[in-house]
């Protein structure tokens, strides 16, 4: 694969009980909320941002950052990865790798 890889320091978990995770983030363990919307929230973490969205689980999720999203994306299904999900929206997709690791392919800033 041609594209360098980044790891940003957003790590993403999905719930189907957002309000309960919201209590247990913010209440009990007490993470600054860094980011307030209806079907997420982010808090920060230190040396991660963790984002909690409402949604199906699918393990926690690494944000692995490319200049190109869909070349990486093709080199990456070739290489054995799976896609979880694709938003034609915005550039970016979710997959797994051939070791069970599910992460974000995202668009890296220049």
């Amino acid at each position: 694969m041609s594209s360098v890889v980044r790891c940003s320091r957003d790590v993403i978990l999905r719930t189907e009980q957002l309000e309960a995770a919201r209590r247990f983030y913010g209440g009990v363990l007490g993470l600054p909320v860094s980011h307030q919307g209806d079907t997420l929230v982010g808090y920060e973490a230190g040396a991660i941002q963790l984002y909690v969205e409402q949604g199906p689980a699918h393990g926690p999720v690494f944000d692995f950052l490319v200049a190109d999203v869909e070349g990486a994306k093709r080199a990456l299904l070739a290489a054995g990865c799976t896609l979880v999900e694709e938003d034609p929206s915005v550039p970016r997709c979710y997959l797994r790798d051939p070791f069970g690791l599910v992460f974000n392919l995202g668009l890296r800033a220049s």
